[in-house]
């Protein structure tokens, strides 16, 4: 990893009736619109979607940055995550993140230690690290068979 302080910039353009092009710092475009609560069309990526989104995918690279370091042998981790957005003292916010994570062991004697690696991965995700709004985290863990 690079020292810190890391910087991420995304320019975002549109037109009246267009949706918002998003452009990274390192060149890639990922188009968004409103989502269909919000009278948006539909089949696009939502700024809340990406939010979701960005839960879910920090939290795996987390985990497999800690499996990485403990040796923990595992074959495959997928999550579902679901964010709740909701008024609060007249404000809209996300008001808490589940993730339902099922991760497949290569055997049982290391269930303890995915255990332990999904906890940790919840703990240090930068991007829940960074909401203010609590994260549920509810695992399952399977042998491979």
């Amino acid at each position: 990893m690079q020292s810190l302080p890391h910087h991420y910039r995304v320019e975002t353009s549109t037109r009246p009736n267009g949706l918002l092009d998003n452009r990274s710092d390192e060149g890639a475009v990922l188009q968004s619109a409103p989502p269909v609560p919000f009278g948006g069309p539909g089949g696009q990526w939502s700024p809340e979607h990406l939010l979701t989104a960005a839960v879910s995918g920090c939290f795996i690279l987390t985990f497999k940055a800690i499996a990485s370091a403990s040796n923990l042998g595992w074959q495959e981790l997928a999550c579902q995550v679901e964010g709740t957005l909701d008024k609060v003292e007249r404000k809209m916010q996300f008001t808490g993140f589940k993730i339902r994570a099922r991760l497949i062991i290569e055997d049982d004697s290391s269930r303890a230690q995915a255990v332990t690696a999904l906890q940790k991965a919840e703990a240090n995700c930068l991007v829940s690290n960074s909401l203010n709004c609590p994260i549920h985290l509810h695992t399952e863990i399977h042998i491979s068979p």
